[in-house]
């Protein structure tokens, strides 16, 4: 089952199973992997990017091959929740994508992110290359020393592992189920926390945030 995929690309090369093997195989597009807590927010939230074409919630840095919803939130699979991000260079480049995640989280949080606890629910940007880990590393610095938030930012930049899309129920769900879906995010407190944390620049880049 696909993500949320825009009509501009609507060219069926970009399909789930070549998105899941293999993103290098979509010449022209750009990939990004993020973990910012539950997957269906982070979705809905990098859907609404100018230039993101497609999202896919999944499971990245574990030990378990394929694992299920249930295996990552036990918290014994050593998986978190993540998003997996098509984009289009030209339009929207990596280093702003991550000025965008910086914004839609709470990167000072090393517990989880706001109602969700454990290492499965924790923030993390998985770089997909060297120049990937150089401008997130150079980011995160930029970040740490603007005194922009209260606390250190402790969201770690790690290699990308295999990433494994999760089941079908999860992919879309915002738009699959708007009202479990916003139910859920105002009772966890996102966005609460995230202008609690972030002020006037809660969710920059998002638009209609």
């Amino acid at each position: 089952m696909m993500s949320r995929l825009r009509p501009l690309m609507a060219c069926m090369f970009l399909g789930a199973a070549l998105f899941r093997a293999d993103p290098g195989a979509a010449a022209g597009f750009g990939f990004a992997i993020f973990a910012g807590g539950c997957f269906w927010c982070v979705e809905s939230d990098f859907d609404r990017v100018p230039g993101v074409v497609e999202t896919i919630s999944g499971y990245i840095g574990g030990h378990l091959d394929n694992p299920t919803y249930e295996d990552v939130t036990s918290e014994q699979s050593g998986h978190r929740e993540a998003v997996r991000i098509a984009f289009r260079p030209e339009v929207v480049s990596y280093a702003e994508l991550i000025e965008i995640f910086w914004r839609s989280v709470d990167p000072t949080d090393a517990g989880g992110q706001f109602c969700d606890r454990g290492e499965s629910y924790t923030t993390a940007i998985f770089a997909l290359d060297d120049d990937q880990r150089r401008v997130a590393e150079a980011s995160r610095q930029k970040l740490e020393a603007s005194g922009v938030l209260a606390g250190p930012v402790v969201t770690p930049i790690l290699d990308a592992a295999t990433f494994f899309a999760a089941e079908d129920g999860h992919q879309n769900y915002h738009e699959e189920n708007p009202i479990r879906y916003n139910f859920y995010r105002y009772n966890c407190g996102r966005d609460a926390r995230i202008e609690a944390v972030w002020g006037d620049e809660a969710h920059r880049g998002i638009p209609g945030s």
